[in-house]
């Protein structure tokens, strides 16, 4: 279940990257999603992606406070994260480019039901 919720607060950053957005608002569309499980911040880094390129962490950061209006272009991962029980965190990555008209993946996107190995 865990992973099903930072899926789609995923989904729903994906859904919302595109030119003129910016960073706090892609925060909020995806915190909006994982805010109502998570059961404590302790620890948080209080960002649910950044930018991507030479380093593996650069600016902009999605946060709540990041005004950084995004272009096309630019390369995030979108990175929601949250702890959902005690001691225990989940975390969900894609990589993608903000385009003219929306978003691309860069790589091929994961699926929704988390693999299970007995």
């Amino acid at each position: 279940e865990a992973h099903r919720i930072a899926w789609d607060a995923t989904e729903a950053g994906l859904e919302a990257v595109r030119p003129g957005i910016t960073c706090a608002d892609l925060f909020a569309v995806m915190q909006s999603v994982i805010a109502p499980h998570q059961i404590d911040s302790v620890g948080d880094v209080g960002r649910l992606g950044h930018g991507l390129g030479m380093q593996l962490t650069e600016f902009p950061s999605l946060t709540s406070w990041d005004q950084t209006v995004l272009e096309p272009g630019m390369v995030l991962t979108l990175e929601p994260g949250y702890t959902f029980a005690d001691g225990r965190v989940m975390v969900h990555e894609e990589n993608c480019v903000v385009r003219g008209n929306g978003v691309e993946l860069l790589s091929r996107r994961a699926p929704r039901e988390i693999p299970l190995i007995d």
